[in-house]
């Protein structure tokens, strides 16, 4: 496949992560993508051409309302090894890609403009919403159980004995 392009990899990537139990909507994508890159989006235009590009080579199809990676792209990305950082995993799936011959021509997926720009509006006020906080690993705190040694000094708060009670 030629030429290769930094989003195609990126999009490549980011829907590996999004669309590992189901095919992933746009929001999700988005976040991926953001997620692999840093904070960072490429441009709506690059991104609808990628979509395109992607799926006429048969690497991306659409499935339930979602996106997903096709057969042949799940094969490339399982040579990936997982404890790569995300530079060298965008630079092997280039390599990849770059070695990749497509045997049919597959039907275009038309993304619109709107519809990224739509999602990434939605990426960002959700990430202004969390104030810096991780989107997907957000949990709960749980309540502390620490007492603070003066109050124990002082006997105002009793510890359970180790011993058992008859």
């Amino acid at each position: 496949m030629y030429p290769v392009h930094d989003d195609d990899a990126a999009l490549l990537l980011s829907l590996t992560v999004a669309a590992k139990r189901r095919p992933a909507a746009l929001d999700e994508i988005i976040t991926a993508l953001a997620m692999a890159q840093h904070g960072e989006i490429p441009a709506k235009s690059k991104l609808v051409d990628a979509f395109a590009r992607m799926s006429v080579c048969g690497l991306i199809a659409e499935a339930e309302g979602g996106y997903t990676l096709s057969a042949a792209a799940q094969a490339m990305m399982a040579g990936l090894r997982a404890k790569d950082d995300s530079a060298t995993r965008l630079a092997r799936i280039k390599q990849q890609l770059a070695d990749f011959d497509p045997k049919d021509k597959h039907p275009s997926i038309r993304v619109t403009q709107e519809q990224l720009l739509a999602a990434i509006q939605r990426y960002k006020v959700a990430q202004h919403n969390h104030h810096g906080k991780n989107i997907q690993t957000d949990k709960p705190k749980s309540k502390s159980s620490w007492i603070p040694t003066k109050d124990l000094v002082q006997g105002k708060q009793h510890l359970p004995s180790n011993r058992r009670k008859p």
